[in-house]
């Protein structure tokens, strides 16, 4: 099972339908997409009519998932993005600023960083370094 991360702590997954692997994703299909991290980029305007796209995060020491995630962004994709795999939730600031709605951890994740851990870092506008030197 797996355990979904949001601003408001964890929840239970309300995605019902199942996700596609973009390589194997009819292009009149695009509802739910898996993207890998190591992902061209150039790829990426073909999910943007998607209402979710989940992108995998092999290891936390593996940043591409948030690149891909504020490309996506940039482009104009306006569905829901999960952030989906080794993500800590020291990443959880990052996360959000890169333009994920959420984030998907395994349950063992989540006993060894309880949701107290998330939800501290949570206000994540409210840390953002570069909106204060811009102040």
């Amino acid at each position: 099972m797996s355990v979904i991360v949001t601003d408001t702590g964890f929840g239970q997954d309300d995605w019902n339908a199942s996700f596609t692997p973009l390589a194997e994703a009819p292009a009149n299909d695009m509802a739910a997409i898996d993207l890998a991290s190591d992902t061209d980029p150039d790829a990426l305007p073909r999910v943007l009519n998607a209402q979710i796209v989940r992108i995998d995060f092999p290891s936390f020491a593996d940043g591409r998932g948030f690149t891909l995630a504020r490309r996506l962004r940039d482009l104009g994709f306006t569905g829901r993005l999960r952030a989906r795999g080794h993500v800590v939730s020291d990443q959880y600031a990052m996360a959000r600023r890169s333009g994920f709605d959420e984030v998907e951890i395994s349950d063992d994740l989540a006993a060894r960083q309880p949701e107290g851990e998330w939800q501290f870092r949570a206000n994540w506008t409210a840390h953002n370094y570069q909106a204060r030197l811009r102040a």
